[in-house]
């Protein structure tokens, strides 16, 4: 008799309460799903469950036998979808949710990339530095940038940028350098006003502690390129990652402050529900994504397969999975 699908009617049974409802599931008469717990039963040599006309209870050996042998035919049914992935075209809608200024600055190449490998995906991209609840509003994958929230959720590494002081030349002519931290409180600031992580406008200290700057702010603003405009234009200093400034630092229309302060390390991760069987198009997207960003960052506002280089921020560390969660 055949093991495995004697295994299966054992868990059916103990999932159902019932070896009629087993069998009905499994398409064996009644008599015959007996026949292959029995077969189990006797090869073991002990009893796995106690058996009335009105219900069954598993025994001690048979709740460890159902746990072991429930998690078995998981295994190869994921196995058999992987397999059946493997023959299968990345189809379907997928549906991105991303911070406003990293999409626009750096996603768009990369989904770009993505289309062009996968013809027949298509792609909702929802940009928006608010919390987005992925399950309430059918996102299939988002970025999120620093700290995330324990949630049900898989994280994959893609980068890790640091948090940065910047201020135009002429506004450095007018108030000097600001490399302390004295100078930086005194100073109009621009501020993100939707910012989530902790530690937002600090830098370290040397007790290894945290120095908060709270000076006068000029703007405030809840997008990254309009208070990233406003920098440039010399209107005050600007706080933030280092993905949005490197561009501008890099041509001198913008001057790091402090260089050596020891200001915040965010990760870049992307994030989907935890399923135990991750739909082709999320799984290719993710891989994509960390292929994209492994070296670092480019410039992708071009969708096509080129993109010219930028400088290249902290690589990214581990990039395998891991339960977390996401703010």
């Amino acid at each position: 008799m055949d093991r495995f699908t004697s295994m299966a009617v054992f868990v059916a049974a103990a999932d159902d309460g019932s070896l009629i409802a087993a069998a009905r599931r499994l398409g064996l008469s009644a008599s015959m799903a007996g026949k292959h717990v029995a077969a189990i039963e006797a090869d073991l040599g002990v009893r796995l469950m106690q058996r009335t006309t009105r219900s069954l209870v598993l025994t001690e050996a048979g709740r460890a036998y159902y746990l072991r042998s429930k998690r078995i035919l998981e295994d190869y049914a994921d196995a058999r979808r992987e397999a059946a992935d493997a023959r299968e075209t990345v189809r379907g809608v997928l549906r991105v949710a991303a911070p406003f200024t990293f999409g626009e600055m750096h996603l768009s190449g990369a989904i770009g990339r993505f289309m062009a490998r996968h013809p027949e995906v298509s792609v909702e991209v929802l940009l928006d530095d608010r919390y987005v609840d992925l399950p309430a509003q059918g996102i299939d994958v988002a970025i999120r940038i620093g700290q995330l929230r324990d949630s049900d959720l898989v994280a994959r590494r893609l980068a890790s940028c640091k948090m940065l002081f910047c201020a135009a030349p002429d506004f450095i002519g007018r108030h000097g350098l600001l490399q302390t931290i004295e100078a930086l409180r005194e100073a109009p600031r621009l501020v993100f006003s939707d910012a989530v992580s902790p530690g937002d406008w600090s830098i370290g200290i040397a007790d290894g502690g945290r120095q908060g700057i709270d000076g006068p702010v000029r703007l405030r603003a809840n997008n990254m390129k309009m208070l990233l405009a406003a920098a440039r234009d010399g209107l005050g200093i600007a706080y933030g990652p280092s993905f949005v400034f490197d561009d501008d630092l890099a041509a001198g229309r913008l001057v790091a402050l402090m260089p050596e302060g020891e200001t915040a390390d965010l990760a870049i991760q992307a994030v989907y529900p935890a399923t135990r069987y991750l739909p082709l198009k999320v799984r290719s997207f993710v891989d994509h994504l960390v292929e994209t960003f492994r070296g670092g960052f480019r410039n992708t506002q071009a969708s096509g397969a080129g993109g010219r280089p930028m400088q290249q921020l902290e690589p990214p560390g581990a990039d395998g999975e891991q339960p977390i969660s996401a703010d």
